[in-house]
């Protein structure tokens, strides 16, 4: 047997224990061996523990290495500042990495699609420094550092070349926010002269936006400050079916958080309607990560096939499918294979 490995699991809220529920049971069907520590965070803990993320979540995933985390309700507007921010920084997670590509049977105007956003994770608008002027006026500060900039350029060349991709396109809003988008410009030049065997292009985020949605085959990877990889991680997420289907992973020197894009979605919280796609799509990447490739591959197949069938797939899939009856699908097509 091999020997258990030890995941911290963040549920979340909303749908996230439903959608964690049954990836824990596909992963436990195709034979791996986790032990899970769970761990609970978002607005029914900070009602009984006072915050939204104690810090005895923070140190399971130190502990662990490696988190896979279902989405948590962030206000809008007022309330405590976004979970997921902070876990990022708090691990300086400083890499976020939203692979983009078409699956079959997932019905979308766009065809050969295979991107993958590397987002800055760290700072940006999202370094949260913020302040009130008066009743009519407030104003955000955007940080760009030179250090956070080398090192996300410098993990989207590395992912390239081990990921066998040919370009990287650096995002930026230069022309009006010289100081800001133009340091990280010039960190992604000076980056990218260390791998000439890379394509390296530049483009302003307006124009991508445009080009994304005319044709998206031509883009490969992107790397983008904080701000526009969030934007743009889910315009790529809408062309591939939208983000039921939409992966995301936050790599740091020493941890890894594994997490869908997706929100919460409180409104089908308790319904059995929640599509787990996306967070099993994230549970295969960190499968793959702690060295399980081959139930990854089990796993990932028998997904791809059940959604390629088209008979069990959950409402915003196109079916009428539960999330049980879905995971027992995807369960029962890989032990089908088996025998």
């Amino acid at each position: 047997m091999n020997k258990k490995k030890k995941v911290t699991l963040i549920p979340g809220d909303g749908i996230g224990p439903e959608i964690s529920a049954a990836v824990c049971d596909i992963i436990s069907a195709a034979g791996v061996n986790i032990d899970w520590d769970v761990q609970t965070a978002g607005a029914d803990v900070a009602l009984e523990e006072g915050t939204p993320l104690p810090q005895r979540v923070i140190e399971s995933v130190k502990n662990n290495k490696v988190a896979l985390k279902a989405p948590v309700t962030t206000p809008i507007g007022k309330g405590f500042r976004s979970v997921n921010v902070a876990l990022r920084k708090e691990l300086d997670l400083y890499a976020n990495i939203r692979p983009c590509k078409n699956i079959e049977g997932i019905n979308t105007p766009f065809k050969d699609v295979d991107i993958v956003v590397v987002r800055e994770n760290t700072e940006d608008l999202y370094a949260g420094i913020e302040r009130q002027i008066d009743e009519d006026s407030a104003e955000s500060i955007k940080i760009i550092t030179r250090k956070a900039s080398e090192r996300i350029v410098d993990y989207a060349f590395q992912y390239a070349l081990k990921n066998n991709r040919k370009t990287v396109h650096a995002v930026t809003k230069a022309n009006i926010c010289k100081l800001t988008d133009g340091l990280f410009l010039d960190c992604a030049r000076a980056v990218a002269h260390k791998y000439p065997q890379i394509e390296y292009k530049e483009i302003l985020v307006d124009n991508l936006c445009m080009q994304l949605v005319q044709n998206p085959s031509k883009f490969d990877v992107l790397v983008l400050p904080n701000l526009y990889g969030d934007i743009v991680s889910d315009l790529t997420a809408g062309l591939i079916g939208g983000l039921g289907i939409a992966q995301g992973a936050n790599i740091g020197r020493e941890c890894a958080v594994f997490e869908p894009v997706h929100g919460s979605a409180p409104d089908i919280k308790g319904l059995n309607r929640a599509n787990p796609a996306a967070l099993l799509l994230c549970a295969v990447n960190m499968l793959r990560y702690i060295g399980d490739y081959e139930p990854a591959a089990k796993i990932e197949n028998a997904l791809f096939e059940v959604i390629k069938d088209g008979k069990v797939l959950t409402v915003d899939l196109g079916g009428q499918a539960s999330t049980t009856e879905f995971t027992e699908e995807i369960i029962r097509k890989f032990k089908a294979v088996e025998f």
